[in-house]
Order: C-alpha cells, then sequence, then structure tokens
C-alpha cells in the first residue's frame, strides 16, 4: 500500500514514495479533469466505468466535500486516501454511507490528521439502513454484476440479509450491526476497496521471474514428451537434410539446397497426412504409444509442419532458380523462363515436368497457408480455409510427378489416409440418420438431438464431424459429443453460432417453417418457451456424422484425480464425462466401459467459468441430477465437487457488490440453492484465483492431478502455466 502525503498508518511509505504518488494521481487527475480542474459528476461516471449510475451518484457526492456539484483535486486525494490508506473503521463508515440511501451525507469528516472527526463520526454512527433502502442498494449491485433475478427472488435476498444484519430486531441496520455482520466474512474486511481506488492507484510493476518459463524444470518435466518429439523431429529434418546436400555437392551449392530441401519435404509432406490420420491415432491413444508421443497435440504439430513446409518450399524453389540462373551464363543453354515455364529443359522424372508442377506446387501450398491463417479461420470464413484445404489432394499428385522418391515415402501413409478416408465416407452414410430434436438454447447455442446409428461406440469426451446438407452439402464440422455413451438410443451436440456455418445452422432451425408441400419437413413444436428457450420436434432432418474420435479427456477414467476445466461452451465434452460418471455410479456400464478403470478414478474437480448468468442454462439440470446423486453424501467423502464461475459478476470485494454477495451466500444457506442457477453449488463471483484453487488440491492429496480444458486459447495458457507452477499435468483439447 502507498499512504496519501501527512498520513500515517500501516500503510505508510517514505516521503519520496509519497511525493512520487501525489506526482501521479495530480497528472492523472488532470488528464480527466481537463482545463477547469474540476470533475462534474459525468466525468466521474466515465472514470469509475460502472454500469449503474447509482453507485457513481452515491460515491460523488460523498467525495464531493463542499456540496458544489464538482470535486477538486484536494477532495479527490483526501477521500481516496481515506478508501485506500484509512483503517478498517474509516472503509466501513463509508460502505454505510453509501447504503444509507436517504440519510444524510455528512459533509467534512476528514481532519488534517487524515481521520475521520469524532462528533462526525458519532453522527454517523446514529444513522440506520431500512429494509428499503437495503433493497435499492442490492438492486444496484445486481444491475453492476449483469445479474438478472425476479423482483421475489430480489426481495429474499433484501430480507435474508437485512434479518441477519438486524440483531436487535428493531427494523434498521446500524452502523455497529453492519460492521458485526461483515466480521462474519473475514474475506471482505481484508480485501475492501472499491474500483475508485484501484483507478488511481499507481500502476504496480509486475513481478517476473528471472528464469523464463521454457528455462524452468516444471515446463521441461509436464512438457517433457512434446519436448523429445520436437528434437527427434529437428534431428531428423537436419539428417536428412545433410545427407541429400552431400550426395549432390559436387553440383554446387544451389543444388546442394535444393536437394536437402526436397528430401525434407518428402518426409514433410507425407508427415502432414499422418498426423491427421485421426482413426489411426484414436487408437494409438490406447496403447503405450501415447505415454511416449505427444498424440494429443497432433494438431498443433500438424500446423507446424504445415509452416515448415511453406518455409521449406521457399528455399527449395529459390535455390532451383538460382542454380537454373546459373546455368543460363552457359552457352547453348535454354533462357530462364524456359527453365521455368517449359519441359525443355527436361529436368524430372515424368516428361521433364519437374518446373511446372513445382510452380503449381508453390501457388498451391501459399494459398493453402495463408487461408489456414488464425485470421481466416476465425473470422467468419471457415469455408474459404475449408475449400482451399482440400486442395492436398492435388498437392500430393503434383508431389507424386514432381518428385522421383516422394511416393515412397507416401506410398504406406497413402494408403492408410485412403483406407481411413474410405471407412469415414461409409461410415457416415450408412443407415438413415436425422435430427430427433432440435433446442435453441441462451446465447445461441443449438443442441442437436441425434438418432444413434446401431454400432456407434465411443467413449466421454470423443468427437465428430457433422453435415446437414440442407446448411452446407459439402461441409463437415468438428463438434464434442456432449452425451455419455450410456445413453443408447440417441447423441446430444451442443454447438455455439460463431462461424457461418454455425450462424446458419441456428437461424435455419430458428426461422424454418413447415411446409406441407414437401414429403420431409421440420414441424415445429413449442414445447418449451421459456427464458428463450424453445424445442422442435424434428421429421426428415438428414444428416451424417463422421467418427467418434478420441481426444485427451480418454484419459480422465484411468487418471487418480481429474480437474476438468471448461469455459463456456467448452464444457461440452465434460458434459458426457459427468454423465457418464453418474451412470456408472449407478452401476449402469456400457460394452467397453469396466469397473477396474471407473476404480482408478477416487476424486473429479469440475470449475465452469461463463461471462453470463444465460450461459448456465445449458447444463442446469444435468448437474442438478449429477447433485442429487451426491445429496447423502458427506462434504469430505463427495466423489464430484462443482465449482462455478461467472466473471461478469463483481467480486467480494468490490463494495458495489459487497452486500449482493454477502446477501447470496446468506440466502444459499438458508435455501440450500444458489440463486443465480438454482444449484447447491454456489456461484463464485469473478474469475478464479488458480493458485488458490490448484493449492487446495494438491494439499488434499487425492492422488495425482491431471487438468483437463476445454475453452479459449488465452485462458488455456493462464492454465497450463499455474499447472506448471504445481507440477499437474495439464491436457487440452485440439481438434
Amino acid at each position: 500500500a502507498i499512504a496519501a502525503p501527512g498520513c500515517s498508518g500501516p500503510g505508510t511509505m517514505s516521503i519520496d514514495d509519497d511525493t512520487q504518488w501525489l506526482e501521479w494521481v495530480t497528472k492523472q487527475f488532470e488528464s480527466i479533469a481537463g482545463e477547469d480542474k474540476e470533475i462534474d459528476l459525468e466525468e466521474f461516471k466515465t472514470a469509475l466505468k460502472v454500469k449503474e449510475s447509482f453507485f457513481a451518484e452515491r460515491f460523488f457526492a460523498l467525495f464531493d466535500s463542499d456540496g458544489s456539484g464538482t470535486i477538486s483535486l484536494d477532495e479527490l486525494l483526501k477521500a481516496l486516501n481515506l478508501l485506500i490508506h484509512g483503517d478498517e473503521t474509516d472503509k466501513l463508515r463509508f460502505l454505510f454511507q453509501v447504503y444509507d440511501v436517504d440519510g444524510k451525507i455528512l459533509k467534512n469528516l476528514l481532519t488534517p490528521t487524515c481521520h475521520l472527526d469524532i462528533h462526525a463520526a458519532v453522527l454517523l454512527s446514529s444513522g440506520s439502513i431500512d429494509p428499503d433502502e437495503l433493497r435499492t442498494v442490492l438492486k444496484s449491485c445486481l444491475k453492476e454484476s449483469a445479474i438478472s433475478l425476479p423482483e421475489e427472488k430480489l426481495d429474499d435476498l433484501t430480507l435474508a440479509l437485512f434479518e441477519s444484519a438486524d440483531k436487535d430486531n428493531s427494523g434498521s441496520i446500524t452502523f455497529e450491526e453492519l460492521r458485526e455482520e461483515l466480521e462474519r466474512f473475514p474475506e471482505v474486511m481484508e480485501n475492501l476497496t472499491i474500483s475508485a481506488a484501484n483507478w488511481l492507484k499507481p500502476p504496480t510493476a509486475e513481478q517476473k521471474s528471472h528464469t523464463p518459463r521454457y528455462l524452468t524444470p516444471a515446463y521441461w518435466h509436464n512438457n517433457r514428451s512434446k519436448l523429445l518429439f520436437m528434437g527427434g523431429y529437428l534431428c531428423l529434418n537436419t539428417l536428412l537434410f545433410t545427407l541429400a546436400a552431400l550426395r549432390h555437392a559436387p553440383l554446387g551449392g544451389w543444388v546442394m539446397v535444393a536437394k536437402g530441401c526436397g528430401q525434407c519435404l518428402n518426409f514433410n509432406c507425407t508427415f502432414l497426412g499422418v498426423l491427421m490420420l485421426r482413426r489411426c491415432l484414436t487408437w494409438l491413444r490406447a496403447t503405450w504409444v501415447a505415454k511416449v508421443f505427444p498424440l494429443d497435440q497432433n494438431v498443433i504439430f500438424h500446423q507446424l509442419v504445415g509452416y515448415v513446409v511453406g518455409v521449406l518450399t521457399a528455399v527449395h524453389t529459390g535455390a532451383h532458380v538460382g542454380n537454373f540462373g546459373e546455368l543460363t551464363q552457359t552457352r547453348d543453354r535454354p533462357a530462364l523462363w524456359e527453365y521455368l515455364f517449359t519441359t525443355r529443359p527436361g529436368i524430372g522424372w515424368v516428361h521433364g515436368s519437374a518446373s511446372i508442377t513445382g510452380i503449381a506446387l508453390q501457388l498451391l501450398i501459399c494459398v493453402m497457408l495463408v487461408c489456414s491463417s488464425t485470421f481466416v479461420r476465425k473470422s467468419g470464413h471457415f469455408e474459404v480455409f475449408y475449400w482451399t484445404h482440400l486442395s492436398y489432394i492435388s498437392i500430393w499428385a503434383l508431389l507424386v510427378l514432381h518428385g522421383p522418391n516422394f511416393w515412397k515415402w507416401f506410398v504406406v501413409p497413402g494408403f492408410l489416409f485412403v483406407v481411413e478416408k474410405t471407412i469415414g465416407i461409409a461410415v457416415s452414410h450408412i443407415g438413415g440418420l436425422y435430427i430427433v430434436e432440435i433446442n435453441l438454447l441462451p446465447s445461441k447455442v443449438t443442441h442437436l438431438v441425434i438418432k444413434r446409428p446401431q454400432f456407434f461406440h465411443y467413449k466421454p469426451g470423443d468427437y465428430v464431424y457433422l453435415n446437414i446438407p440442407a446448411i452446407a452439402k459439402y461441409e463437415w464440422h468438428p463438434f464434442t459429443i456432449s452425451s455419455a455413451p450410456e445413453q443408447q438410443d440417441t447423441i446430444w451436440l451442443h454447438i455455439r453460432s460463431r462461424g457461418q456455418w454455425t450462424n446458419r445452422l441456428y437461424e435455419y432451425f430458428r426461422w424454418l417453417e413447415p411446409l406441407s408441400q414437401e414429403p420431409k419437413r421440420l414441424m415445429r413444436n413449442l414445447r418449451k418457451q421459456r427464458d428463450h428457450k424453445w424445442t422442435q420436434v424434428s421429421h426428415g432432418v438428414t444428416c451424417y456424422i463422421d467418427g467418434p474420435y478420441g481426444t485427451p479427456t480418454r484419459r480422465i477414467f484411468t487418471s487418480e484425480h481429474a480437474v476438468l476445466v471448461g469455459a463456456g461452451i467448452g464444457i461440452t465434452p465434460f458434459a458426457s464425462i459427468l454423465q457418464s460418471i453418474m451412470y456408472r455410479q449407478r452401476g449402469q456400464f456400457t460394452p467397453p466401459c469396466s469397473r477396474l478403470v471407473v476404480c482408478r478414478l477416487t476424486a473429479v474437480d469440475f470449475i465452469w467459468i461463463n461471462r453470463d448468468q444465460k450461459s448456465f442454462e445449458w447444463f442446469v439440470s444435468l448437474l442438478t441430477k449429477l447433485e442429487m446423486d451426491q445429496a447423502d453424501e458427506e462434504p469430505e467423502g463427495r466423489f464430484l465437487e462443482m465449482h462455478m464461475y461467472m466473471t461478469s459478476a463483481l467480486s467480494k470485494n468490490d463494495m458495489k457488490a459487497i452486500g449482493l454477495q454477502m446477501a447470496l451466500d446468506l440466502l444459499a444457506k438458508k435455501e440450500k440453492r444458489d440463486s443465480i442457477t438454482g444449484l447447491r453449488t454456489r456461484t463464485q463471483p469473478g474469475r478464479p484465483d488458480w493458485n488458490k484453487v490448484f493449492h487446495k488440491m494438491a494439499e488434499e492429496n487425492k492422488g495425482k492431478v491431471q487438468v483437463f480444458f476445454c475453452g479459449s486459447p488465452a485462458l488455456a495458457k493462464v492454465v497450463k502455466a499455474h499447472c506448471e507452477h504445481f507440477n499437474f499435468r495439464f491436457f487440452k483439447e485440439n481438434f
């Protein structure tokens, strides 16, 4: 903490630090206040970045000690000193004034020593908060946290907090009663602050480790299989390049580079296909190979090898052009354009077509790389990526014509690739699959219920490729199966609308009207009409699925302590797993399952992070069933622990949310149910404190911890970094 000039207390710092802080605050104030050197209410609202003007107006009135309608720098410094560096009582008195809506706001409470005047404090503590005032504050708290609750629930929250705080049943809450109530929540008392204080605090320098993350022992331990694989891959490419270059040393430097890159391209262009042999990789995940090679990161390696191919292609082409340039200097040699665009020089093993096929390959590979970029795939142009990626067939065909040795590298992987594709096409078109039911959920999530094929066996967390001809005849998109394998008749897919295809899917089922003249049609049956959720019963919407394909989550049932972290729609693979756990605990097993596999999993922690309240509605019914199955268990003996986080909700240490979070805690204890989700598990505001969460799991010592993540790449980096710190294995969904 940094103390304001002239103030003493626990947060006192040196005079130099005080001077530096004063200069920083003054600079910030001048940039906001402008030429008039005063901050009015609108500027104050903008500065605090509050969603609900109630708190901005209350804070402004308390900061405006002279009642002039504006805040000067002197008034601001005094108020901020109280909030940031005042003692516990000072902060509680400020909070009490915010909640005492119809009470008189006392002015000039600050003395030159930066403490509240005793007589003013007595006047302040003699005020009270009645139920209507408390309800007004809690209603504003709900708006600040983007939480929507019925008026009846708001009344329940108000009464829960009021009855708990009104110790003497006088019908109002005094300052001392508020203090006593807050002391029941130590985490609030420790970090009592508001966004206005954070707004003008000097930026703290992040304490970074002197050792780069990639050089720490924890990183090497947790990524040893990936690092060994990368090392082997680099060594193999170096060896191939060196041997090929040395064989052609008599032909000059340009040819040595071209041949070295060409040999590496033979390997890498084949390896690209190997990394996409999904059925083979799914089978290998059940063998010892999965412990040695990082099979779960095949997509990442596929992307990496793709970029390596792009670089090698450019160098290979450039070296050949350099060599052709030297050859054209010799008498009676063809011109450079003839070397590049004709078959006259006779270079190549198929009618001298090496140059022409090489240029075609260069163009196709460049287009594929550009259209495979994150910008194209994530900006709603997935179709561009999809169709340009199909040019791999042309690339492989041209490579066979271009290089005399490529077919030797490609024959076995190519055969496996053709077999996989043939099986996929055959399986996806066997039997008449159709969509049984469609549920349109909040946040534009489409829940598809599909008739399960007779011989379709999968494991929790697997995914399939889905094709719906009515949406796009030739497009296949991967989606995680959200139902459990024990569910025999149907499979579920939950699809978030993000790109063009997923948006078309949502809009198709939203606006499609039954057409009586068509033999096959979608008949709308509004069975549910609650909170923008409705259901259709589908008759004749044909679809095809290719799969299933395995993911890292297949390891969950062989783990000891599994931690499932899902963000938003990232819950889908874990929905399948949690349902499977529910079935298995009831003794219902699918043929591939065994009790031996289940027994190794001793504990599961499920962490679900959502941005808003409606996102929790996707799987509340499933989570409720899971809680009911464990209702009779003691907290220490529960197999499954659930942790819910809502990032839009303000945390307990924010003054704009203290009362609300206290009320939610009290009502949850009273009703044995969370007001936001309806679950027994209390929804926590803000983001998880990963250090605290993982430290608690490490202390529980329920077995070796393995963390399985599905969500945004940015959050994945954060979770993975904390896993490395605690020496937890980390697995991320990649498909």
